[in-house]
């Protein structure tokens, strides 16, 4: 075990291999919580309301990222090695989402949802950060570690439906491709991906213990808290311009994993299709990463977050065109490589960049505050007032009132893209980084 964090000029593969598990975990039951959340009883969901999903999806997901510069950042910042402590973390949050399978009340799915985030969202945070602290380039090299979260997310949203939730698989030409019958109880059996989602955090926790590379914290002897040392970067232009445009992106962001679900159902999409259709976004989402150190050398930070940001607006524009076949709703899905790799896998690097190294963790802890904090909790209650003014009947989206559901975000998406165009301003040092 490497007991250095002195970057070497290779990429480390445990690192790659972190991110796959860390995205695993997450993208084996994100995809397809929007639909059993809100699907009847009758057929094996738990008949939520929008407002209740909203709430589930959101609210924990604010109290794990608010909690997290105080906690997780503090902690591997000061006191703990950061692999140490995710496996800590992990390990408990493995066990939480197998229990939440067998939960059925809104009121257990809301607090067990609460504790789990606790645990595992400030992991997102601590993984990108390890991960550039042990790579010697991480403008051009955190991109490539990053992209195997994203090839984690399509090989579960690709494996799970195939082997839990279809019968009689066959290949064709157009997505998904691999394509099949779903089983008999197809929506109950989606609430198993809990407990696929549970095992892989505990082996991911076994993991960040024994196998990780040795991150310490690097400042174990500061006094000041690392949470009120992070705060002085807000007096950055260029950081207080990221927080705050990151907030209404980041509702986007949040609506999308959300709503695509249940809006490709009703689009006509058959329900074991839904995860394979969204991970056509991951396939472009690892050439988008694959490029980004490039593209952000010859393009700068800020051309290439704007971009990442209006193609939310474009995507969102095209799916509140009304009468367009599935099919085009599911091929757009490939913008959402665009959407996350050019704005967020941007944004990472840049905070890892502007934010001293003695608050490297907690610099990564506040973005994601804002990311799967404030916006996740924001858009709990958003999301339920949108569907009404859309016109959703029994306060569930239809295909009609998505069409102006989506047209409403495609326009926040326009305003957050010309804002962050207009007022950011690179303030690092690298040279070979345009402004």
């Amino acid at each position: 075990m490497s007991q250095s964090i002195i970057p070497k000029k290779g990429i480390d593969p445990r690192l790659c291999a972190m991110m796959f598990m860390e995205y695993g975990v997450k993208g084996l039951w994100m995809p397809l919580a929007g639909v059993f959340l809100v699907a009847p009883v009758a057929v094996g969901g738990l008949g939520f309301n929008e407002t209740q999903k909203g709430m589930i999806i959101g609210i924990p997901l604010a109290i794990g990222a608010f909690s997290a510069p105080f906690i997780a950042g503090q902690l591997t910042d000061r006191k703990f090695a950061t692999q140490k402590f995710l496996a800590v973390m992990l390990l408990f949050a493995g066990i939480l989402k197998w229990v939440t399978a067998y939960q059925t009340t809104f009121a257990m799915w809301l607090g067990i949802s609460c504790v789990f985030a606790m645990l595992y969202v400030p992991t997102i945070a601590l993984t990108n950060s390890l991960a550039m602290q042990h790579l010697s380039d991480p403008k051009s090299q955190f991109p490539k570690v990053r992209l195997w979260g994203t090839i984690a997310w399509i090989v579960v949203s690709w494996v799970f439906p195939m082997i839990w939730l279809q019968t009689n698989l066959k290949v064709q030409a157009l997505p998904p491709f691999i394509t099949g019958d779903n089983v008999p109880d197809v929506t109950l059996r989606m609430l198993d991906s809990l407990k696929f989602a549970g095992g892989m955090a505990i082996l991911f926790a076994f993991f960040s213990w024994f196998i990780l590379p040795h991150t310490p914290p690097s400042s174990k002897n500061r006094k000041n808290l690392a949470f009120v040392e992070a705060l002085g970067l807000f007096r950055k232009r260029s950081f207080l311009v990221l927080m705050v445009v990151a907030l209404p992106v980041s509702i986007l962001h949040t609506l999308y994993m959300m709503n695509t679900s249940p809006f490709l159902k009703a689009s006509g999409l058959q329900a074991s299709y839904i995860m394979p259709a969204m991970s056509l976004g991951q396939f472009s989402e690892i050439a988008s990463l694959a490029f980004l150190g490039v593209l952000l050398t010859r393009f700068g930070f800020r051309n290439i977050m704007t971009f990442g940001i209006a193609c939310y607006a474009i995507r969102y524009g095209i799916f509140a065109i009304p009468g367009l076949p599935v099919d085009v709703h599911v091929t757009v899905q490939l913008m959402h490589g665009l959407c996350f790799g050019c704005f967020y896998a941007g944004a990472f690097i840049y905070v890892q960049r502007i934010a001293p190294k003695e608050i490297h963790h907690t610099a990564q802890t506040m973005f994601f505050f804002v990311m799967m904090g404030l916006a996740p909790a924001l858009t709990g209650f958003f999301n339920g007032w949108l569907a009404d003014l859309s016109g959703a009947p029994n306060g569930v989206l239809d295909l009609v009132s998505y069409n102006k559901f989506w047209l409403i975000n495609a326009i926040i998406g326009i305003v957050a893209a010309i804002a962050f165009w207009i007022f950011f301003k690179d303030e690092t040092t690298d040279k070979e980084t345009a402004a």
